[in-house]
C-alpha cells in the first residue's frame, strides 16, 4: 500500500511554479496577481484564505485579500466582482465560499469573467471542460488528476466511481475523467446520496474518489483489493482528547480501508495541498490569458 503524499507533490509543483515565475521577473515582466474575496468572518474560510496567500507568496504570485462584512448585499458584491473583472492588474480571482445565506453563490460565481475564474466554477469553464475545450479546470479535480499523474496511476480504461455530485468536485471530476486524453478515458460512475447499492458499485471500481462530506462513509467492505482511493472529504469531528477539541476526519475510514488499497490519500495531507497548488497553477494560466 502506497500513501499518496499530496503535501510532497504540492511542494514539487510549487518549486516548478517558482522557477517559472522567477523567469518572468528576470525578463522584466510583472508577476501574476491573484485576488481573494472573502465575505464575513467564517473561521474556516479565514484559515483557507491565509493558507492561499501564504502559498502565493512562496511561488512569487502577488496576492491581495479583499474583505467585506457579511452585511454586504448581493447587488453590492456583484458590483465588486464587476470591478475585479475590469481590473487589468489582477489576472484571476476567487470568491471564497461559503457566502452568507442572503447571497446566491451561483449568481456570484457566474458573474466572474471565465478568463479570471481560477476556481473553474463559471458556466463557461464548466461547459468548456465538459466539451474537452481549453479552459480553467476546477482546482480540486485538477489537483486529483495531477496527483494520479505524478504517481503514474493510469485512468485509461479504468472504472472510476466518484461519490458526491457537487459543482466544485463531483461533477467536474467525473467530466474530466471521461474526456479523450491521457489522464482521462475512464468509465465513470457518479454516485450520490440517492444511489442504491452503493457498496456493490464501489466494489467494482479500480479507483474510488470520495467527495461526499460524510465522515467515514467508505468502509473496507466497499473496496476491492488493490483499488486506489482518493479521499476529498475533510470534516471537523469533536475529540476532547486533542488540544483543539476536534480532529480532522475524511470520508474514508482510513484504518479499515488502507490495508486493502494499492494507493490511498491521507486526511489531512492528501488532496488538500493539491487543491491549493492547483489554484496557483490556474492563476498562472489566467496570467497567460491577459498577455
Amino acid at each position: 500500500m502506497t500513501i499518496l503524499n499530496g503535501k510532497q507533490i504540492a511542494a514539487e509543483i510549487r518549486s516548478e511554479l517558482k522557477t517559472r515565475i522567477d523567469a518572468l521577473r528576470s525578463q522584466g515582466k510583472r508577476a501574476p496577481k491573484l485576488g481573494i474575496v472573502i465575505v464575513g468572518h467564517n473561521p474556516a474560510s479565514e484559515t483557507y484564505v491565509t493558507n492561499k496567500i501564504k502559498a502565493c507568496s512562496e511561488v512569487g504570485i502577488d496576492a491581495v485579500k479583499i474583505a467585506f462584512e457579511d452585511t454586504i448585499s448581493e447587488k453590492e458584491l456583484l458590483e465588486e466582482v464587476a470591478k475585479l473583472n475590469a481590473d487589468t492588474t489582477i489576472d484571476g480571482f476567487i470568491v471564497q465560499l461559503p457566502l452568507p445565506s442572503h447571497i446566491d453563490e451561483q449568481v456570484i460565481t457566474s458573474a466572474i469573467d471565465y478568463r479570471k475564474d481560477v476556481d473553474g466554477l463559471t458556466p463557461e469553464n464548466v461547459g468548456r471542460a465538459a466539451k474537452g475545450l481549453p479552459c480553467i479546470v476546477s482546482a480540486t479535480p485538477r489537483g486529483i488528476r495531477e496527483l494520479l499523474h505524478r504517481y503514474q496511476i493510469t485512468t485509461d480504461g479504468k472504472h472510476i466511481v466518484v461519490i458526491g455530485r457537487s459543482n466544485i468536485v463531483g461533477k467536474p471530476m467525473a467530466s474530466l475523467l471521461m474526456q479523450k486524453h491521457a489522464q482521462g478515458n475512464a468509465t465513470v460512475t457518479l454516485c450520490h446520496s440517492h444511489t442504491g447499492h452503493l457498496k456493490d458499485i464501489c466494489r467494482t471500481a479500480d479507483i474510488i474518489i470520495v467527495a461526499a462530506g460524510h465522515p467515514n462513509l467508505l468502509t473496507a467492505d466497499m473496496v476491492r483489493d488493490g483499488a486506489t482511493v482518493i479521499d476529498v472529504g475533510i470534516t471537523r469531528v469533536e475529540d476532547k482528547t486533542t488540544e483543539k477539541g476536534y480532529r480532522l476526519c475524511g470520508d474514508v475510514n482510513f484504518d479499515e480501508v488502507a490495508p486493502k488499497c494499492a494507493y490511498i490519500t491521507p486526511v489531512p495531507g492528501g488532496v488538500g495541498p493539491m487543491t491549493i497548488v492547483s489554484l496557483l497553477q490556474n492563476t498562472l494560466q489566467a496570467y497567460g490569458y491577459s498577455k
